[in-house]
This record gives structure tokens, C-alpha cells and sequence, in this order.
């Protein structure tokens, strides 16, 4: 009983000390309910062939810029999401988005910082090059499943050290206030924008991607309009002009923005724990 404990309590703190330990954590237990209780599980050999890529690409840029690292936590969490959203018809796109993804990590750089939330970038760039072979998947896992990825990622992201939770939270508030403006304008029944909440896809979008604090504003101030304008970009995309993957097209082009709020607005850069 005393190893239980300790080993449990060994645990949480590990949890508590890094954030991406608890994303791990979540995403494995969502693809593993997936593999073996769900229809809509990603085939093992796409993982593999997936996480293998993301994982190689990241020793290989540690190689090659002499960075003396062995951690492959935030590439583990990359290559997790990919494997649940990104979907084709070519095999060989599903290594090549893992590793497209953690080169831009390494490649497109402002300020000691990668701009994009690499697999975000990893999705944008393979939906925009390859437009017939590569779509996102939405994620409709079912009530249940939903609603306890959803309260998960929840805890996961209130109480991790990183300080996202706001802005996770605050694109999901702005998110749902515009799908229910824009139904109570329409004259539409609330079933309809509720439905569309219940995405995994959504999901791993707010509490994985727009989270990341590599990627967000330095000042929390910014961080709110940082998650504002994605929200409304996305609902511009997706309700003006149809795009499907808006939520993903839209983070991309906001994050563009990010140096110039970091630079108007200072703040001290988050850094990830080496432990």
C-alpha cells in the first residue's frame, strides 16, 4: 500500500511540474478508448508511422543544431494529436505531416521562439499543398467519449503550471457566444450550434494547439485578444466563405501576429521545465 502511494503521488507530481506530461496522459488514454471500444480509431500503423516520423525529426534537428536534449515530450504530444485529427488517402502523408510539423518547429523561428504550434503547422501546410489527399478528421467519438475527453482536457489544462488555461478558455467561450449569436439570429433551434460543439476535433484544438505556450502572446492581456481573433477569423472562414478546417486555418494566421503583440506588449517568455 505504501509503494501505491508513493508511487502514486510520485506521479502527480510529475504531472503537476510539467503540463505536457498530463497532455500526454490524455491523448494516449483517448487513442487507446479509440483502438479498443470505438469505430473511429486511427489504424495502429498510422500512429507508428506518425509518432516514428515526428520523434526522427526531432532527434534529427537535435543532431544537426548540436542541442543537447533527450526530451521528446512536446514531439510525443504533437505526433498524439496528429494521429487523432489528420486524415488521408496517401499512406506516406502521415510521416511526411509528422515531420513537416516538427521542422517548421525548428525552421520558422521569431525571437528564441517557434511561431506555429507545430502540428497545427503540420495540418495547415498539407491541407493547403495537398487539398485532394489530406482533410481533418471531426472527431465524432460519441457522447460519452466526448464528454470525458472533454472534462479531462479540462483539468488538464485548469491545472497544469503552464498559465494557457486562459487562453484555451477564453477561444472556447468566444467560440461558443458566436455560434449562439449567430443561431439566435438565424432564428435557428440551440441543438444546432450545440451540435457543433461536440467535435473532438474542437477539442484537441482549444486544450492542445491554441494552448501551446510556445506559440501564444507572453502577455496574458494579448493572449485574450490572441484567442478573440482566432474565433472570429475562424467563424468568418467558416460561415462566409465554407472552409471546413477554419479553427486550424485561422490559428495559423493569427500566430503570425504573435512577435509583433510579444514585442509591443513585453512579457516573460514561458519556458518548458528540463525535467
Amino acid at each position: 500500500m505504501f509503494c501505491l502511494y508513493m508511487c502514486g503521488m510520485t506521479f502527480l507530481k510529475a504531472i503537476s511540474q510539467d503540463a505536457r506530461h498530463f497532455q500526454i496522459m490524455t491523448l494516449s488514454a483517448l487513442l487507446l478508448v479509440l483502438l479498443f471500444w470505438s469505430d473511429f480509431a486511427p489504424d495502429p500503423k498510422i500512429i507508428a508511422l506518425t509518432a516514428g516520423a515526428t520523434l526522427a525529426m526531432q532527434f534529427i534537428f537535435f543532431k544537426a543544431l548540436k542541442i543537447p536534449s533527450n526530451d521528446y515530450r512536446s514531439p510525443l504530444i504533437t505526433a498524439l494529436s496528429l494521429a487523432l485529427l489528420f486524415k488521408t488517402n496517401l499512406i506516406w502523408l502521415y510521416p511526411l505531416v509528422g515531420a513537416v510539423a516538427m521542422a517548421s518547429k525548428f525552421l520558422i523561428r521569431v525571437n528564441n521562439k517557434h511561431l506555429f504550434n507545430p502540428a497545427n503547422a503540420g495540418i495547415v501546410l498539407m491541407l493547403v499543398l495537398l487539398p485532394t489527399h489530406a482533410w481533418v478528421s471531426p472527431g465524432q467519438w460519441g457522447n460519452e467519449i466526448w464528454l470525458g475527453f472533454a472534462l479531462i482536457s479540462l483539468a488538464a489544462i485548469v491545472l497544469n503550471k503552464a498559465g494557457r488555461a486562459d487562453t484555451a478558455l477564453f477561444f472556447l467561450g468566444s467560440w461558443i457566444a458566436l455560434l449562439m449569436a449567430r443561431a439566435l439570429w438565424l432564428g435557428d433551434p440551440l441543438s444546432i450550434p450545440i451540435h457543433n460543439l461536440q467535435s473532438g476535433a474542437l477539442l484537441i484544438f482549444a486544450f492542445f494547439m491554441i494552448s501551446d505556450p510556445m506559440t501564444t502572446p507572453n502577455n496574458r492581456a494579448m493572449r485574450f485578444v490572441f484567442a478573440l481573433c482566432v474565433a472570429v477569423v475562424a467563424y468568418i472562414l467558416q460561415y462566409v466563405f465554407q472552409v471546413r478546417e477554419a479553427i486550424f486555418y485561422a490559428l495559423f494566421a493569427v500566430c503570425m501576429v504573435t512577435p509583433l503583440l510579444d514585442y509591443l506588449f513585453k512579457n516573460e517568455a514561458y519556458r518548458w521545465s528540463r525535467t
